[in-house]
Protein backbone atom coordinates (compact mmCIF):
# COMPACT_ATOMS: atom_id res chain seq x y z
CA UNK A 1 0.00 0.00 0.00
CA UNK A 2 1.69 3.26 -1.17
CA UNK A 3 -0.16 5.40 1.26
CA UNK A 4 1.79 3.17 4.76
CA UNK A 5 4.53 2.16 2.21
CA UNK A 6 7.90 3.04 4.00
CA UNK A 7 10.26 5.52 2.76
CA UNK A 8 13.61 4.38 0.96
CA UNK A 9 16.77 4.51 3.01
CA UNK A 10 18.83 7.29 2.60
CA UNK A 11 21.25 7.46 -0.40
CA UNK A 12 19.65 3.99 -1.72
CA UNK A 13 18.80 5.87 -5.06
CA UNK A 14 22.41 6.79 -5.32
CA UNK A 15 23.55 3.46 -4.45
CA UNK A 16 21.38 2.35 -7.68
CA UNK A 17 22.42 5.35 -9.75
CA UNK A 18 26.03 4.40 -8.84
CA UNK A 19 25.89 0.55 -9.42
CA UNK A 20 23.73 0.82 -12.86
CA UNK A 21 25.92 3.24 -14.13
CA UNK A 22 29.66 2.02 -12.99
CA UNK A 23 28.96 -1.09 -10.89
CA UNK A 24 29.11 -2.49 -7.55
CA UNK A 25 28.40 -5.86 -5.23
CA UNK A 26 29.84 -7.28 -8.34
CA UNK A 27 27.88 -6.08 -10.59
CA UNK A 28 29.81 -4.66 -13.60
CA UNK A 29 27.23 -2.06 -14.45
CA UNK A 30 26.04 -0.79 -17.64
CA UNK A 31 28.67 1.90 -18.25
CA UNK A 32 25.83 4.09 -19.16
CA UNK A 33 24.97 7.85 -18.15
CA UNK A 34 22.18 7.90 -15.54
CA UNK A 35 20.29 10.45 -17.59
CA UNK A 36 20.01 14.18 -18.27
CA UNK A 37 18.64 16.18 -14.90
CA UNK A 38 20.19 14.80 -11.44
CA UNK A 39 16.56 16.37 -10.07
CA UNK A 40 14.42 14.20 -11.96
CA UNK A 41 16.22 11.91 -11.32
CA UNK A 42 16.38 11.75 -7.67
CA UNK A 43 12.27 12.44 -8.28
CA UNK A 44 11.51 9.96 -10.44
CA UNK A 45 13.55 7.25 -8.45
CA UNK A 46 12.17 8.38 -4.79
CA UNK A 47 8.58 8.27 -5.85
CA UNK A 48 5.96 5.67 -5.55
CA UNK A 49 4.90 4.75 -9.35
CA UNK A 50 2.37 1.56 -10.34
CA UNK A 51 4.51 -0.73 -12.58
CA UNK A 52 3.64 -2.49 -15.86
CA UNK A 53 5.14 -5.43 -14.51
CA UNK A 54 5.29 -6.45 -10.61
CA UNK A 55 9.01 -7.14 -9.25
CA UNK A 56 7.51 -5.20 -5.89
CA UNK A 57 8.77 -7.77 -3.67
CA UNK A 58 12.46 -8.79 -4.83
CA UNK A 59 13.99 -5.30 -5.38
CA UNK A 60 12.62 -4.56 -2.21
CA UNK A 61 14.78 -7.12 -0.61
CA UNK A 62 17.94 -6.62 -2.95
CA UNK A 63 18.49 -3.20 -0.82
CA UNK A 64 19.51 -5.37 2.09
CA UNK A 65 21.14 -8.31 -0.55
CA UNK A 66 24.54 -6.42 -0.58
CA UNK A 67 26.94 -7.59 2.64
CA UNK A 68 30.85 -8.40 3.03
CA UNK A 69 30.14 -12.35 3.08
CA UNK A 70 28.35 -13.17 0.30
CA UNK A 71 24.82 -15.18 1.44
CA UNK A 72 23.22 -17.61 -1.50
CA UNK A 73 19.20 -16.44 -1.05
CA UNK A 74 16.13 -17.34 -2.41
CA UNK A 75 13.49 -14.83 -2.63
CA UNK A 76 9.73 -15.16 -4.31
CA UNK A 77 6.87 -13.33 -4.11
CA UNK A 78 3.04 -13.58 -6.08
CA UNK A 79 1.72 -10.47 -6.84
CA UNK A 80 -1.20 -9.07 -9.00
CA UNK A 81 -0.22 -7.30 -12.59
CA UNK A 82 -2.31 -5.02 -14.05
CA UNK A 83 -2.11 -4.55 -17.42
CA UNK A 84 -3.74 -1.77 -20.14
CA UNK A 85 -3.77 -4.76 -23.08
CA UNK A 86 -5.88 -5.75 -25.77
CA UNK A 87 -7.76 -8.65 -24.08
CA UNK A 88 -8.13 -12.65 -25.76
CA UNK A 89 -7.78 -15.99 -24.02
CA UNK A 90 -3.73 -15.66 -23.43
CA UNK A 91 -3.70 -11.36 -22.57
CA UNK A 92 -5.55 -9.83 -19.19
CA UNK A 93 -5.52 -6.51 -17.84
CA UNK A 94 -5.17 -8.59 -14.00
CA UNK A 95 -3.43 -11.36 -13.74
CA UNK A 96 -1.42 -12.82 -10.57
CA UNK A 97 2.35 -13.21 -11.20
CA UNK A 98 5.13 -15.10 -9.64
CA UNK A 99 8.49 -13.21 -9.48
CA UNK A 100 11.83 -15.38 -7.90
CA UNK A 101 15.43 -14.73 -7.56
CA UNK A 102 17.77 -17.24 -6.76
CA UNK A 103 21.45 -15.73 -5.86
CA UNK A 104 24.36 -18.62 -5.72
CA UNK A 105 27.74 -18.81 -7.32
CA UNK A 106 28.04 -21.32 -10.13
CA UNK A 107 24.59 -21.40 -11.11
CA UNK A 108 23.96 -21.88 -15.21
CA UNK A 109 20.83 -21.72 -17.66
CA UNK A 110 20.97 -24.97 -16.92
CA UNK A 111 19.94 -24.73 -13.05
CA UNK A 112 17.32 -22.45 -13.92
CA UNK A 113 15.43 -24.16 -16.62
CA UNK A 114 15.65 -26.93 -14.33
CA UNK A 115 13.95 -24.60 -11.33
CA UNK A 116 11.20 -23.52 -13.79
CA UNK A 117 10.50 -27.17 -15.18
CA UNK A 118 9.84 -28.55 -11.37
CA UNK A 119 7.92 -25.40 -10.71
CA UNK A 120 5.97 -25.71 -13.71
CA UNK A 121 5.40 -29.86 -12.94
CA UNK A 122 3.96 -28.79 -9.43
CA UNK A 123 0.88 -26.72 -10.97
CA UNK A 124 0.19 -29.94 -13.12
CA UNK A 125 2.09 -27.89 -16.71
CA UNK A 126 4.38 -30.53 -17.96
CA UNK A 127 4.07 -29.68 -21.52
CA UNK A 128 7.20 -27.44 -21.98
CA UNK A 129 9.30 -25.35 -24.48
CA UNK A 130 11.97 -23.03 -24.01
CA UNK A 131 12.48 -20.11 -26.50
CA UNK A 132 15.56 -17.70 -26.49
CA UNK A 133 14.15 -14.39 -25.86
CA UNK A 134 15.42 -10.46 -24.91
CA UNK A 135 15.02 -9.24 -21.43
CA UNK A 136 17.30 -5.62 -21.54
CA UNK A 137 18.09 -6.53 -17.53
CA UNK A 138 19.19 -10.55 -18.23
CA UNK A 139 21.62 -12.08 -20.41
CA UNK A 140 20.41 -15.48 -21.27
CA UNK A 141 16.65 -14.41 -21.53
CA UNK A 142 14.10 -17.04 -22.28
CA UNK A 143 10.35 -17.37 -22.57
CA UNK A 144 8.45 -20.71 -21.23
CA UNK A 145 6.29 -21.94 -23.29
CA UNK A 146 3.30 -24.63 -22.46
CA UNK A 147 0.85 -26.50 -24.73
CA UNK A 148 -2.78 -25.32 -23.74
CA UNK A 149 -4.79 -28.42 -24.75
CA UNK A 150 -8.31 -26.03 -25.05
CA UNK A 151 -6.53 -23.50 -27.36
CA UNK A 152 -4.25 -26.31 -29.22
CA UNK A 153 -1.35 -24.15 -29.51
CA UNK A 154 1.78 -23.21 -27.30
CA UNK A 155 0.89 -20.53 -24.77
CA UNK A 156 3.91 -18.01 -23.17
CA UNK A 157 3.60 -19.30 -19.44
CA UNK A 158 7.01 -17.48 -18.19
CA UNK A 159 9.29 -15.33 -18.68
CA UNK A 160 13.21 -15.54 -17.59
CA UNK A 161 16.68 -14.93 -17.51
CA UNK A 162 20.18 -14.69 -15.56
CA UNK A 163 21.37 -11.63 -14.17
CA UNK A 164 24.23 -10.32 -15.27
CA UNK A 165 27.42 -10.26 -12.96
Amino acid sequence: DPAEAPQLPPGYSSKVKKVHSQGGYGSQGLSIVWGDSEQFEEEQSSSWVVWRGVSPAPPSVWVFLPQEKFTPVKYFSIDRVFRNESLDATHLAEFHQVEGVVADRGLTLGHLMGTLRQFFTKLGISQLRFKPAYNPYTEPSMEVFSYHEGLKKWVEVGNSGVFRP
